[in-house]
């Protein structure tokens, strides 16, 4: 039998507020500064979704350690120049978050510095404060189910009464991993083809979040 949702886990990039557009500009930009050229596609690919600690990772196999160091400083920069310049949340965000009554926490590959700037400038951070959970706390990030098994733990709730928001492939792909019911918003930059899979509700308008959780 299919356990009631009592609890909705929300990514926050691409998912509450509209910076992956920045941060895949940023990392096309320094990936052709720092000696590893990459696409749009390879970027949404390779890192959105993806912790620090992963992207840190991949720039050190290709361009050693010491350049990894020197992107991520950069892109923490550059990402923060440009979210304050101007960030929004997802377009029919706000009316979501207003029609969903079931109980909600954010987990996200981001830290909890950079929720607290996003989140903050969007003016959401207090709609979730207390309830913000980071890869940073976790041993692996997405595709591991571990984000979402310790923010479903912190909050108290079986895993299988929960039900994550995601847009990007890891995440979906954590969300199945982790047990919990998977809504891949394929209005960003992930095709919706990428989100596919067992146990995942696909759509493209964030308005229509909530009746597809069961709200009415």
């Amino acid at each position: 039998m299919i356990k009631p949702i009592e609890l909705v886990i929300f990514d926050c990039d691409g998912v509450l507020v509209d910076s992956e557009r920045i941060a895949v500009r940023v990392q096309v930009a320094l990936g052709a500064e720092l000696g590893w050229p990459l696409t749009v596609d390879e970027v949404i690919d390779r890192f959105i979704g993806r912790s620090n600690a992963s992207v840190h990772e991949q720039v050190a196999v290709r361009l050693g350690e010491e350049t990894a160091a020197t992107w991520q400083e950069r892109f923490d920069r550059l990402h923060r120049e440009a979210v304050d310049a101007g960030l929004a949340p997802v377009e029919g965000l706000p009316e979501a978050l207003d029609a969903i009554t079931l109980p909600t926490c954010v987990a996200s590959s981001g830290s909890h510095d950079k929720m607290r700037h996003t989140l903050g400038r969007t003016g959401l951070y207090e709609r979730f404060a207390g309830r913000i959970h980071s890869a940073t706390e976790v041993a692996r990030g997405k595709p591991a189910p571990d984000l979402f098994l310790h923010a479903a733990r912190k909050m108290g709730v079986d895993p299988a009464a929960c039900a994550v928001v995601e847009d990007s492939r890891p995440g979906v792909e954590a969300a199945r991993a982790a047990g919990m019911r998977a809504f891949g918003y394929a209005g960003g930059l992930t095709p919706a083809e990428r989100l596919e899979g067992p146990g995942t509700v696909v759509f493209h308008d964030m308005r229509k979040l909530p009746v597809l959780l069961g709200e009415r």
